[in-house]
């Protein structure tokens, strides 16, 4: 099948205008970062479990497509209560995944087709299962405060109490007695997921070395996990973790289990957290000095404030995350947000980076619902052109270039702790197992996946009709759009010019991107369910004609097609790029 992979997207016609490709920048920016799910991409020995092998036998097809770097999830040794990000041993591969020898592989083929290999770093938290908790728990030189450990307290009953009210994000206590060690240890996810004790020279010297240990592999950067559990607030005088404030408005959610019950003014968004990363950025400069070769980057995880994730970038004196994952952009878009809240939250971001940084866009990941169900798989292209047309970086989830949709997971299928700690009549909110479904790369048993019985997960209902070979083959389709994206975000235009963008109506976004020297680009999305008449000239001077370059897949208007930009028809959840000539 990959040679018939190979043909159809050497063959796919290029755009259909005149190329002015963008000068040379460093690897990592204005690229496409693609995120594989290991335990999701491809099984390559039956187990019903994706593997490194599965991922390099698919290495070529990324290729083709045009992506910069794929960033792998956790593929580390673990017990899989969290599926990687519980890690047991950060010097390993996990066995289900393959070797060491597997990776290497991986890494050597990822290199001759010019595709960097990203790995996920989970510094918050080890597994219980690890060796330095182990060693923690029975106090062995160097390791007795490895992790955040407390007495806790004693009620009026004489009862043992956890040590403060804070709450698990999967649920329930974050508090955990041990009773070889007889305290408390805290865990801000799973109870086997133990967090790391960072206000300790030590723990952050090891997990230096550990960063350095995989840099030597010849991966190019990491994206940091989890960044703003990484520290609490220090105890106070009197050795004590304070109670966190329940939220002002109850009624938004009234399960005192819940993790959203309480304010997190003492667990999240630490200083320290950022103050890390500024470390790890000067860690990975270092490395460049020392070793030589390419920027290695940093992306980093930040469900935060609109501000702090603008300090992920760095404070003026000193460079963070080249990547602070643009979560303000995922979770404002609404299925209801009109254009001028798409246009504002665009234009906030983009007004509000540091000097000298790169704006990116995600809509998607391992922890979301896909963008495809959440905003209406109607609009999906549309959303696939905004973000492959703003400027900056991209990151693409496994399977939006094909616009897969959540699975249907039931209650006895679910696996993910964070949906198995809720309950059959409302998992389904909590669960993240619908994003994580198996890939879809045919029509074939298990979606060409797997030659398994099982998979991990079931593989979503509609891969017959809804996959990469498929769409591959079809004059027109998700992926043959996202390639004519991929192709074009190569150009100078796309590459350095400036967004022009505003909202007309409810319903219409129209924006240009056009460098000197370059042709114009225009981009118009009518998120409505009404077509409406446009003067394009009005707001950008296209002239007399325009070309289509491309658009949504339901779409009237056809790649090449040349059309009067002052007579244009905004077809309802279309999106259209033009070019003018």
């Amino acid at each position: 099948m990959m040679n018939l992979f190979r043909f159809l997207l050497a063959t796919t016609a290029f755009l259909a205008v005149r190329l002015n490709i963008a000068h040379t920048k460093e690897w990592w920016e204005n690229g496409n970062y693609y995120q594989i799910y290991p335990r999701s991409f491809r099984d390559s020995n039956g187990d019903g479990i994706g593997d490194l092998n599965g991922i390099t036998e698919r290495l070529q097809y990324l290729k083709d497509i045009g992506f910069t770097a794929a960033w792998l999830s956790p593929i580390f040794k673990s017990p899989m209560i969290d599926f990687g990000y519980d890690i047991s041993d950060f010097y390993a591969i996990h066995s289900e995944y393959g070797t060491m020898e597997d990776f290497k592989a991986l890494v050597a083929r990822a290199k001759q087709l010019d595709i960097r290999i990203i790995l996920d770093f989970v510094p918050n938290h080890t597994s219980d299962e690890c060796e330095w908790f182990e060693k923690s728990v029975n106090r062995e030189p160097g390791y007795e405060d490895f992790y955040v450990w407390h007495n806790g307290t004693v009620d009026a009953n004489g009862k043992r109490q956890p040590p403060s009210n804070w709450i698990s994000a999967f649920r329930y206590s974050a508090w955990e007695w041990n009773e070889k060690r007889q305290q408390y240890y805290l865990h801000q996810f799973a109870i086997k997921q133990a967090d790391l004790n960072f206000r300790n020279p030590l723990v952050v010297a090891k997990m230096k070395e550990v960063m350095r240990y995989w840099l030597d592999t010849g991966i190019s950067g990491f994206r940091i996990d989890a960044l703003p559990f990484m520290f609490e607030k220090a105890p106070d005088a009197n050795g004590n973790f304070l109670d966190e404030p329940v939220i002002d408005d109850v009624s938004i959610c009234p399960d005192p289990d819940d993790w959203c019950h309480l304010n997190h003014t003492y667990t999240l968004d630490q200083p320290e957290s950022i103050e890390m990363v500024y470390q790890w950025r000067e860690l990975v400069e270092q490395y460049r000095k020392q070793k030589g070769g390419e920027p290695r980057v940093l992306l980093t995880e930040a469900y935060t404030t609109f501000d702090n994730l603008m300090l992920y970038y760095g404070d003026g004196e000193r460079n963070g995350s080249m990547v602070p994952f643009n979560f303000y952009f995922m979770n404002s878009l609404k299925n209801q947000s009109t254009a001028q809240e798409i246009v504002d939250i665009i234009s906030r971001w983009m007004n509000s980076m540091p000097d000298g940084v790169l704006a990116n866009w995600v809509l998607g990941n391992h922890d979301n619902p896909r963008y495809s169900t959440r905003l209406g798989v109607q609009r999906a292209d549309l959303f696939t052109i905004l973000l492959q047309t703003l400027p900056g970086n991209a990151v693409t989830y496994y399977g939006e270039e094909i616009c897969m949709t959540d699975g249907k997971i039931t209650w006895e299928q679910t696996v993910d702790p964070s949906g198995c700690n809720a309950n059959p009549s409302n998992y389904e909110s909590y669960s993240r197992d619908p994003c994580r479904t198996p890939y879809q790369w045919d029509a074939s048993k298990n979606a060409g996946f797997s030659d398994a019985d099982n998979t991990w997960l079931p593989v979503a209902g509609n891969y017959r009709t809804n996959n990469a070979l498929a769409q591959l083959r079809a004059p027109k389709s998700h992926l043959q759009i996202f390639m004519k994206l991929i192709r074009l975000r190569k150009l100078r235009s796309l590459q350095d010019g400036p967004l022009k963008i505003k909202a007309i109506g409810n319903d219409i976004i129209i924006y240009s991107r056009e460098a000197p020297g370059d042709a114009m680009y225009v981009i118009v999305l009518n998120l409505g369910a009404r077509e409406q008449s446009l003067n394009i000239n009005q707001h950008f001077d296209m002239g007399r004609q325009a070309e289509v370059i491309t658009s949504s897949l339901q779409s009237a208007y056809n790649d090449g097609d040349i059309l009067d930009p002052s007579k244009y028809m905004a077809e309802p959840y279309v999106g259209v790029v033009l070019v003018k000539i």
